[in-house]
Order: structure tokens, then C-alpha cells, then sequence
């Protein structure tokens, strides 16, 4: 996956700090909803600098998609699998006692994203690398 991101500093050498704009289905186009109150959060990111960028440039990064991919399964569809389970493996139970226990095993499988988030800040698992500049 590629995106544009700004250098905010240099680290050590070979390594820079970079601010990647958040994306999310929002169109921020706020004078039409006006729902969310969101405005433009950036995510800050450790990125290998092959190229030789400067604080302040405008760069191309690119970071592995299928790492990506892995976490988005892990966030979005363990969660709604955990639900569905929970669901119908309570038939027999009254109605609001399985939405209760679905809801419940929800809750439960986002643990794993809590604790794989913490893991890969640890041990950088989810890298950005400069490609070039924009």
C-alpha cells in the first residue's frame, strides 16, 4: 500500500519520522454532515529512508499490504465471526440472553487486536519505507 505522508524529523541514520494522514470512509466534507467533529488526524510512523529525505518534504511511503491485510482481519471480521458464534451457538437460550452472550464474545475477540497492537509497537512489525518524494 502506498500513501503520502510528511517528514516531521530525522532519527537515527537511515530512519525518519514520518505524519501519514488517517483515511477513513469519511468524505470530510463537514459543511455537509457536520456528525463526526473529525479533522485531519494524522498518524505518526517510524519509516526506513533509503532516498535521503529533510524534515518538511512531502514523500511517497509504502508499507507491506499483506501484513495490512492481516490486521484488518484481525480488527473487523474475528469480532463479527465471534458475534455471529456466540449467537447462534446459544440456541435454546431466551433472545436477550444470546444477543447478551454475542455481544459479550464480541468484546472478547477484540482482545487479540489489543494485544497484537501492543506486540507489533514492540517489535515494529508494521513498517513504512520511503520510496521516493512526491
Amino acid at each position: 500500500m502506498t500513501q503520502i505522508a510528511t517528514v516531521e524529523k530525522k532519527l537515527e541514520p537511515g530512519f525518519v519520522e514520518i505524519s501519514v494522514p488517517r483515511k477513513s470512509a469519511c468524505g470530510h466534507d463537514c459543511e455537509e454532515c457536520a456528525g463526526c467533529g473529525m479533522t485531519g488526524a494524522a498518524i505518526h510512523a517510524r519509516a526506513s529512508d533509503p532516498v535521503g529525505v529533510n524534515p518538511g518534504d512531502k514523500v511517497v511511503v509504502q508499507s507491506e499490504t499483506k501484513k495490512l491485510l492481516g490486521v484488518v482481519a484481525l480488527v473487523y471480521l474475528l469480532p463479527v465471526i465471534a458475534f455471529l458464534l456466540g449467537y447462534f451457538l446459544s440456541e435454546g437460550l431466551a433472545e436477550s440472553t444470546r444477543y447478551i452472550i454475542a455481544i459479550a464474545a464480541a468484546a472478547v475477540a477484540f482482545l487479540p487486536s489489543i494485544f497484537y497492537d501492543r506486540y507489533a509497537k514492540r517489535h515494529e512489525i508494521l513498517t513504512y519505507t520511503v520510496v521516493r518524494l512526491f
